[in-house]
């Protein structure tokens, strides 16, 4: 019974022996040549991985635009405020939307919940396409917004929970690098629209952000429901027979299945003891307060690092630094989109390999050092041109640390967000706490959105002096408050704030049905 060797479980105060960490470690087959595994991550692509290509596509869809002289003529030339309530409207519909979420999510499951949602976005995709005014538009924006979360919550979830263990990281954080396939997507179809000399430069980007949300609807239908939504609403067999189709190829008598659905009740059982019921769950133990408090922060970290004054407004940068020319500027926008998806991509399929805290703190840190770069190279840039000069070096320089900022965001806040947010939140809570995630997140995103264009009208330069100040107070968020998660199955997480009582407890119930097994081995052997 090697299987055991280790021990069946630790004294209180010591962490429980991660039985299914140590058989997922002892399968060396890959999934390629797996084919139920394979052909669930290549439905999960277009039905749940490329969620947030929406939300890169409306990042850019709008900095974009703002390039196109059609779209600038049409709304009226926004600036200041009416310029980030447009950007920002995307952000408020999703947080308007963000109580109803969880009772969506349990009531209809995660893919019913994404199919809810992408509906919505097709709605508000074509209502923008066809906007006859600047509120029209803006309502659209609403509607799209309103949304996207949906998708999020349940498709982030949806991701973990299907994903064999082995995989999980990697698929969760290319959920996040969907993003800038969003974003290069947009930028070249506004780039490839904008000199069409009528108002059809500006509506057929808007009309095309419904193609994403149109593919989840299509693809969604094909995908398996969550093991664990089926096993927490009395639906065992049915899941039961999707891990074993999934993660065992097949087999029936997979020890790992039978020790994954064990664990997975024994765990959702034990969240229920003491459980609270409603949003009122995620205050309720000092290890409930926790994870919300990393998770509000780590929402706001996510918009709040400087991000969105790129992504939204690299137009009004390149002009502050001498770059005015429209096509040059849509190059340039392209260009960057792209860089955005390789940097994403790459950290994405390496992220296995690396602690969960260390990246956390190695993107804060060369967060902080490339916006203090760009700050100074910044100010000259800018004071020239407000001078009638052009200092060619500053200009340069601000551009190298413009894409020096995305690679250094990706590390963490891309790769990393929607597969520490699984990790850290139980399955009972799990669709509340990344519900909490996005309230923080778009909260924060509706707020830089709105604000940087007043800020960088008012004072120039200096607003990124904001951005240095709340970069270091992440800095130490991190290093104080986030928690190692890496190289454990989602129930070896589910207590990771509480006491290792309970996790003994799970570990306790896989074990018994692992010695139940090789006993039956055992016993089969001399007959």
């Amino acid at each position: 019974m090697g299987i055991l060797t280790q021990g069946s479980s630790k004294a209180k105060g010591q962490s429980a022996d991660p039985v299914l960490t140590r058989l997922v470690a002892e399968d060396t087959v890959s999934w390629v040549r797996k084919p139920h595994l394979r052909s669930l991550y290549l439905l999960l692509v277009p039905a749940a991985i490329g969620i947030e290509i929406t939300s890169g596509f409306d990042s850019q869809l709008i900095n974009a635009l703002q390039i196109v002289p059609s779209w600038i003529t049409y709304f009226g030339h926004p600036t200041g405020s009416l310029k980030g309530i447009i950007a920002a409207a995307y952000s408020l519909g999703a947080i308007i939307s963000l109580p109803f979420i969880p009772w969506v999510d349990n009531r209809v499951g995660r893919r019913g919940s994404i199919m809810y949602g992408s509906i919505i976005m097709i709605i508000g995709s074509f209502i923008q396409g066809f906007s006859q005014n600047v509120a029209m538009y803006i309502v659209a924006r609403l509607i799209i917004g309103f949304g996207i979360p949906a998708c999020i919550v349940a498709g982030s979830s949806l991701i973990g929970e299907l994903g064999y263990p082995k995989e999980r990281p990697v698929l969760t954080s290319l959920f996040n690098v969907s993003y800038f396939i969003g974003q290069l997507i947009a930028a070249g179809i506004v780039f490839g629209t904008n000199n069409i000399p009528n108002d059809w430069a500006w509506r057929v980007p808007s009309l095309l952000q419904a193609a994403p949300s149109l593919l989840q609807c299509a693809f969604v239908l094909f995908l398996p429901e969550s093991p664990r939504w089926l096993i927490s609403h009395d639906r065992v067999e049915e899941a039961e027979k999707i891990l074993v189709k999934y993660h065992a190829e097949g087999n029936p008598e997979s020890e790992f299945v039978k020790g994954e659905i064990v664990q997975i009740r024994a765990t959702i059982e034990l969240e229920n003891e003491a459980r609270s019921k409603g949003w009122r769950a995620l205050l309720a133990t000092s290890g409930m307060r926790r994870r919300t408090l990393i998770t509000a922060n780590l929402g706001l970290f996510t918009q709040w690092s400087g991000n969105t004054l790129i992504s939204y407004f690299f137009g009004d940068l390149m002009k502050m630094i001498g770059i005015k020319d429209a096509i040059s500027k849509q190059k340039l926008n392209v260009g960057y989109a792209a860089w955005s998806l390789i940097t994403g991509g790459t950290v994405a399929l390496i992220v296995t390999r690396f602690k969960r805290r260390t990246l956390y703190m190695l993107c804060t840190l060369s967060l902080l050092v490339v916006y203090t770069g760009w700050t100074v190279a910044f100010k000259y840039a800018t004071t020239a041109d407000k001078a009638g000069r052009k200092n060619s070096a500053a200009s340069a320089a601000s551009m190298f640390f413009i894409f020096a900022y995305q690679p250094c965001y990706n590390i963490g806040f891309n790769a990393l967000t929607y597969t520490y947010m699984v990790e850290v939140w139980p399955y009972m809570e799990r669709s509340r706490g990344i519900a909490i995630f996005q309230l923080f997140g778009r909260l924060a995103g509706f707020f830089t959105t709105f604000v940087n264009p007043i800020g960088l009208g008012n004072i120039s330069w200096k607003w990124l002096i904001v951005y240095i100040a709340w970069l270091t107070y992440e800095v130490v968020f991190c290093w104080f408050f986030f928690p190692e998660t890496a190289n454990r199955t989602l129930e070896e997480l589910a207590f990771l704030f509480e006491s290792d009582e309970k996790n003994t407890r799970a570990v306790e119930a896989v074990e018994k049905v692992v010695v139940e097994r090789e006993e039956n081995v055992v016993r089969s052997g001399k007959v």
